[in-house]
């Protein structure tokens, strides 16, 4: 017997990770605050990823595609913090 259709159990379990971001941003401060809640997002975009956009069914040519476009961006706000550190502001 099946208990609930994945993508509900997928949304509760977005809608639990929220709550935790929500708690974790009046619990938490400074670094482990960020880090928490970082690791929180990324969990989230991955279940966003695996199950909303289909890459549990795609190919593996897809799945590198998807891949690629995340390591991608990462590299983007990589500069920009980069960018932002080394500039000396007046």
């Amino acid at each position: 017997m099946r208990l609930a259709n994945p993508l509900v159990l997928i949304w509760i379990i977005l809608m639990l990770l929220l709550a935790t971001t929500i708690g974790a941003s009046f619990l938490l401060t400074g670094i482990i605050g960020l880090t928490v809640s970082l690791s929180i997002a990324l969990a989230k975009s991955a279940l966003i990823y695996w199950r909303y956009m289909h890459l549990n069914e795609a190919t593996a040519l897809f799945r590198m595609a998807a891949l690629a476009a995340a390591v991608w961006l990462l590299i983007l706000l990589l500069f920009l913090c980069v960018d932002y550190l080394t500039r000396s502001f007046a």
